[in-house]
């Protein structure tokens, strides 16, 4: 799939061998492999991974030898320590720290002319045109929290068209093709990087190609792997999950530019001339995919990366806020901020800390790599305790009632500060947010309130071009219309009576 059918298998295996140097185990070679990994733990202070050794069949054996082979030893002091140093700073209040993003740097869809917004939307089709311009998906997240035992990609919210969110994104990007070609006299094709995590890779790449990729060519399509990080108890030590398998967990968003620099992702960007990335989470039924004004925006800005953000319900929403700290941008958590500084507003009553971050992302291929090469080992790493399993000193498999040590991962949005241009773009939550994220139950950030946004949005648009809606179920293809646009012709004058579906017949007509 994309640059080959076993993408990220090759590249896991090469980054195993060239990472690590690491040699498969053969019954010659094991005594002389194992001393080496003695070594090498010895020196981190992690030899106790190699306790239950004596004990292990020679398959269990192969499977610790891989486990360690992921380890970069390089980091194991240097990422606990750093860890450290975030947990320490847990709780600590950034207000005196902090300043509000300036007007210049966020452009707030609301309040720009139309004839402004369509100048960046016709900039952002000629990007598209010229090909210039991939999306990149995080897709990594499983569906447990609403029940469902896949990738949260293959969810289907109950829509009437029962078309999942992988589906509706790729459905979105060939209508965008389609728009660009149509403005701009030539066709270019937007790639979709999509990174998983070791256990959604399979079943999306399975998923994707039953579907035929949804109409999208398939070396247009190009899967890859996230990577993990070890678990650590409070005094360092890196956790067995098993007495043959090191704990370990995903490494968070944030480890998209590993992941992208290690698999090959951005020679394969370079290749093809690609030049600016949209980068978005998988969980937003109502993401607007590789948005030309966003697109257009950034590049008359000549930004190398960006928010998109949507102005905060209330001043104690939990979420983050892009902001400047210490003259650098960044996300600052809500934790992060004392409840008298979320609540100030300015001279016009809004908040002053409106820039709710959404995990909506512009970059320069550019700027990724440079990310990549020089700071990618910068990020700051987010520590969260948690009650991870264990082997125990007898070699019992425990699991605590209590925290008893740290998963550490990345954030996308931490590169914020290595950016030089970074600029915003607010947006209409109403338009372009709604989170697929917890079960029916939670009754916010779920299936229904995802299905029942995309219907008032829908209803929305035809209503803007001059039809009229009775009632709330109102559903239109991405193949008749991206964002609204075009149905004049199709809605101008007409009541429709809710379920109302638009969408294009086999004829090429619309129902």
């Amino acid at each position: 799939m994309g640059l080959n059918s076993n993408f990220s298998a090759q590249q896991q295996q090469q980054r195993h061998t060239d990472f690590q140097n690491v040699i498969k185990p053969t019954a010659t070679t094991m005594t002389d492999h194992l001393n080496k990994h003695q070594n090498r733990l010895a020196q981190v202070r992690q030899e106790h991974l190699l306790k239950f050794w004596d004990e292990l069949t020679p398959d269990k054996r192969l499977q610790l030898e891989r486990d360690l082979a992921k380890l970069d030893f390089d980091e194991i002091k240097p990422n606990w320590e750093r860890a450290t140093i975030s947990m320490n700073a847990n709780g600590i209040k950034l207000d005196g720290r902090m300043q509000p993003m300036p007007d210049e740097q966020i452009l707030s869809i609301a309040r720009t002319t139309p004839d402004k917004l369509n100048a960046y939307r016709e900039k952002g089709l000629e990007q598209i045109a010229k090909g210039y311009v991939a999306v990149l998906l995080m897709a990594g997240g499983q569906g447990t929290r609403l029940g469902f035992d896949q990738p949260k990609g293959m969810y289907d919210v109950g829509l009437q068209s029962h078309k999942t969110l992988f589906r509706i994104q790729a459905e979105r990007i060939q209508r965008l093709e389609q728009l660009a070609e149509e403005a701009c006299g030539q066709r270019g094709c937007i790639v979709w990087y999509i990174m998983t995590s070791e256990h959604t890779m399979q079943p999306t790449q399975n998923y994707l190609e039953a579907n035929n990729y949804f109409g999208l060519r398939e070396e247009n399509v190009v899967l890859f792997e996230q990577g993990s990080l070890p678990c650590f108890d409070y005094d360092g030590r890196i956790i067995l999950d098993e007495k043959h398998r090191v704990s370990r967990s995903p490494d968070g968003n944030g480890g998209i530019y590993r992941a992208m620099q290690r698999a090959g992702v951005l020679d394969d960007m370079e290749r093809r001339g690609i030049l600016y990335v949209h980068a978005h989470s998988v969980d937003n039924i109502l993401i607007k995919v590789a948005d030309p004004i966003f697109i257009g925006y950034c590049v008359q800005e000549q930004a190398d990366c960006a928010a998109k953000v949507v102005e905060k319900s209330s001043p104690n929403e939990a979420v983050g806020v892009v902001a400047i700290v210490d003259n650098k941008y960044q996300v600052v958590e809500y934790s992060e901020i004392s409840p008298k500084t979320a609540e100030m507003r300015n001279a016009d009553g809004r908040l002053t800390y409106s820039a709710g971050n959404i995990c909506n992302h512009f970059f320069t291929v550019a700027f990724l790599r440079k990310i990549g090469n020089s700071y990618e080992r910068k990020l700051k790493l987010h520590v969260a305790k948690k009650k991870i399993p264990f082997v125990d000193n007898a070699g019992n498999r425990l699991t605590p009632n209590q925290p008893n040590g740290i998963k550490i991962e990345k954030f996308v949005f931490d590169v914020f500060e290595f950016a030089e241009k970074f600029v915003a773009m607010e947006v209409p939550r109403d338009e372009e947010f709604s989170a697929l994220k917890n079960a029916d139950s939670a009754g916010k950030d779920c299936p229904s309130t995802a299905r029942d946004d995309l219907h008032r949005l829908h209803r929305k648009y035809i209503e803007n071009a001059g039809g009229t809606v009775h009632g709330d179920i109102c559903e239109i293809s991405p193949f008749v219309s991206y964002a609204g646009e075009n149905l004049e012709e199709l809605v101008a004058g007409k009541s429709f009576s809710s379920p109302v579906y638009l969408r294009e017949s086999p004829m090429h007509g619309h129902l």
